[in-house]
């Protein structure tokens, strides 16, 4: 692992290097995968690396755990409370859409959760530009594979350091980075609503997923959920189509 670390960490400086940039940002959520990426970036730019807490409706306990990564990282840090913004936005189109007798009450949640994905995204990259920086992606192997991101939410980034590594893999290197143990012992969550969970969501547990990947063989089941979300979100991970003139 200490091998993975220094490539990855190697790699972040080559980024610098190719684009010009100054330094890197990463939204600290207070999970596994931003906790491993604000700890890369702030070895590999000790000086210009920073974690950016942005708490929607966020629990106290998210909080905390966000904190005690920069605490435990030594990362720089803000924090941009998007609560009002989302309620202020977000009740804008609700109530824009409701006049006009189309809102939709059975994709509430999910629209609202995207939302706050891609206000997250939006701060991200108003405090990147600032800074000169990059954005820096925290989507592993199996949320790559499986589409579990926000397309233009955390799924708009600049630079994916983990998207080669298996979720498991993501564990280890939280253990050799030394993230504190409350961050890798709770369970994945977007923080996207209440009591929302990753494999709740996605229907198959990380670990199933990991095996998949692997070529590992793991219930027919799960086989096809995941078959299933990798072609639905084919999308996410293809250029856009384009349009050309014969």
């Amino acid at each position: 692992m200490e091998k993975h670390v220094n490539a990855i960490i190697d790699w972040l400086r080559q980024q610098l290097q190719k684009t010009g940039a100054k330094g890197f940002v990463v939204g600290v959520s207070g999970g596994i995968d931003s906790a491993v990426v604000a700890n890369l970036i702030k070895q590999a730019a000790p000086e210009n690396s920073l974690g950016v807490l942005l708490p929607i409706y966020t629990k106290p306990e998210h909080m905390t755990d966000g904190q005690k990564v920069i605490d435990q990282s030594g990362i720089s840090s803000l924090t941009l409370d998007l609560t009002d913004t989302h309620e202020l936005m977000y009740g804008y189109i609700r109530n824009q859409l409701e006049k006009k007798g189309d809102f939709k009450e059975d994709t509430d949640q999910i629209v609202g959760a995207n939302l706050r994905a891609r206000l997250r995204m939006s701060a991200l990259y108003t405090v990147a530009t600032n800074y000169g920086y990059l954005v820096v992606g925290t989507d592993n192997a199996a949320e790559w594979y499986t589409g579990y991101f926000t397309k233009y939410g955390d799924g708009g980034v600049d630079i994916l350091p983990l998207v080669d590594f298996t979720k498991s893999e993501v564990y280890e290197m939280a253990k050799h980075l030394h993230v504190p143990e409350t961050v890798i012992n709770k369970a994945p969550s977007a923080d996207l609503w209440e009591n929302q969970t990753d494999e709740n969501e996605m229907g198959t547990t990380y670990a199933r997923i990991d095996a998949y990947l692997r070529g590992e063989d793991i219930p027919e089941k799960d086989k096809e959920i995941i078959e299933r979300l990798h072609k639905r979100s084919a999308h996410k991970r293809e250029g856009l189509p384009q349009f050309r003139r014969s």
